[in-house]
């Protein structure tokens, strides 16, 4: 894959934009990668991120790190719809599942996980 080429993106709108990073175990790096692949991630979990609010997320990892791009509509609030996200049908056996290949405390909830970032630039 040539990473030069980039990723088309279809503009939703206005949007807010939320920017995470994550700590990954570098020893089981693959078998992360193969999960979120959208051929083996379990359908509850794609189906459950658009239900919470979401309008698109993107994972992207260099290295162990993987960063995660978050787009939703203007009116969307964190709390509320991570909170609902984890109700919702494997999301809580997905995260458990998902621990084994970052390096977190097993048992957290995904925004428990992932750090949010500051942006520091925009052009």
């Amino acid at each position: 894959m040539n990473l030069k080429t980039g990723y088309e993106q279809q503009p939703a709108g206005a949007t807010k934009r939320f920017c995470q990073f994550l700590k990954l175990n570098p020893n089981t790096l693959e078998q992360y990668k193969f999960w979120h692949n959208s051929r083996n991630i379990w359908k509850e979990i794609p189906e459950g991120i658009r239900k919470a609010g979401i309008l698109n997320m993107e994972i992207y990892v260099v290295n162990d790190m993987a960063f995660m791009i978050v787009e939703t509509p203007l009116d969307f609030d964190w709390d509320e719809a991570f909170a609902r996200l984890a109700t919702y049908e494997r999301q809580a056996e997905w995260e458990t599942f998902v621990s084994a290949f970052q390096e977190t405390e097993g048992g957290k909830r995904s925004e428990e996980k992932w750090q949010l970032m500051e942006r520091i630039f925009a052009l």
